[in-house]
């Protein structure tokens, strides 16, 4: 019998893309059912502690465990503070909105990323992509306003600055990939937003119960797997190529609304999300664009 077909690293890179998305879609579907009953921040500090174990078992096997303690502190407690305000936004907004609606949200956060490269990273950014980052604002205006809510709904500005201290946290992540491995990039986040979100939350704490380990458990598994699927994703394909495949967590989480919490997108929903992906669809395509016509190094 002759060997099967190898499939090409690009399609390869796709398929680890996918399979991050749909767990990272499963984590947050826990979250969400952990947000009815625990406060955001704990809630936040369980996603954590549930994924380090994992995490460090996957650092420890790749026989990476001594890049740990050569790290950039300064940018990775920046990283840690932005996650802890990014997480307490996604799960108050997450637990207030079905999932499409606040995944809809949230997807405004490459636009951002691109807005702040310029005063951050003294990046240019065009009159072409200036134009499509105010278009998917006005998206997210149209998915704010379906129930009358309007922009006054703490839920969607919740949501709206988990988005900003998600692209902020990115740039972070841009300039600790110059000095740090990604595996402690990936720890010592979830390490800080356990710690962090943690003391915060500890006021407020709420026992534990044994009905909610089923969902803790998904949260830890799936946020880990979801972070070396990813890891494996951007080592083996482009970035512009397989980040567009992270709008099909749309798919996902408009499943489980349906299947877990019964409810659907309406209509200025759908519209909202369409224009935010569209954005967001066209900046990565003017980003390849600005790639291949840029001078190669020398």
């Amino acid at each position: 019998m002759p060997p099967a077909p190898a499939i090409d690293p690009q399609r390869r890179a796709a398929l680890w893309m996918l399979a991050a998305v749909f767990l990272f879609a499963l984590m947050d579907g826990g979250m969400k059912w952990l947000a009815a009953d625990y406060p955001p921040l704990q809630v936040a500090t369980l996603r954590g502690a549930a994924a380090l174990p994992p995490i460090l078992a996957w650092v420890l096997l790749r026989g990476r465990g001594a890049t740990l303690l050569r790290v950039h502190w300064r940018l990775h407690l920046l990283r840690g503070a932005l996650g802890i305000a990014m997480m307490f936004g996604f799960v108050y907004g997450l637990a207030r909105m079905p999932m499409a609606t606040a995944y809809s949200i949230v997807f405004v956060a490459p636009l951002l990323i691109t807005a702040l490269a310029v005063p951050l990273l003294g990046e240019r950014v065009g009159p072409r992509r200036w134009t499509a980052i105010a278009i998917g604002m006005a998206g997210v205006l149209v998915v704010l306003r379906p129930r009358g809510e309007g922009l006054v709904s703490i839920a969607g500005l919740a949501l709206l600055l988990a988005a900003l201290c998600y692209a902020a946290a990115a740039i972070t992540v841009r300039l600790l990939a110059q000095r740090d491995s990604t595996e402690a990039m990936v720890f010592w986040f979830l390490a800080l937003l356990t710690v962090g979100a943690g003391a915060l939350a500890w006021a407020d704490w709420r026992p534990l119960r044994v009905e909610d380990a089923p969902a803790i458990a998904v949260v830890g598994i799936a946020g880990a797997l979801g972070q070396v699927a990813l890891t494996q994703a951007f080592r083996l394909g482009e970035a512009s190529q397989i980040a567009p495949l992270e709008y099909s967590g749309l798919v996902w989480v408009v499943l489980m609304d349906l299947t877990v919490w019964r409810v659907l997108p309406d209509a200025p929903t759908w519209l909202g999300a369409a224009i935010i992906v569209a954005s967001g669809l066209y900046l990565m395509r003017r980003e390849r664009v600005r790639a291949g016509q840029a001078p190669p190094p020398p």
